[in-house]
Formats: structure tokens, sequence, C-alpha cells
């Protein structure tokens, strides 16, 4: 996949750096913080509405 999906911050544990979003239709995406597009200490709040696009990692998509 390679669309950008709008989706909201279900959690994220910055300590362990991972954490999960709920697109708008389909099932919830792990989210790890080294794909997080942004500048200095990469983390997401709870309810945070965010873009992303779903790539393959070595557990599934």
């Amino acid at each position: 996949m390679s669309d950008t999906i709008k989706g909201t911050v279900k959690w994220f544990n910055e300590a362990k750096g991972f954490g999960f979003i709920a697109p708008e239709t389909g099932p919830d995406v792990f989210a790890h913080y080294s794909e997080i597009a942004s500048s200095g200490f990469k983390t997401l709040a709870e309810g945070q509405e965010v873009e992303f696009t779903v790539t393959q990692g070595a557990k599934g998509p």
C-alpha cells in the first residue's frame, strides 16, 4: 500500500518507541518511532490525528 491514510493514535509508548494507530477504515496499524516524519524527539500523542502510509515489515503490513 502506498496511499496516504488518515487515522487517530490509539496509544504510543515513548519509552519503547511504538504504538498503534486506528485508521478511518480497517484494522489498527503498528507505528514505530523510526518511521515518524518529524525533527527532534519522535513521538505521538493519544488522540492525535495523523496521516500515514502502510508499508510491509518483517511481521506483516
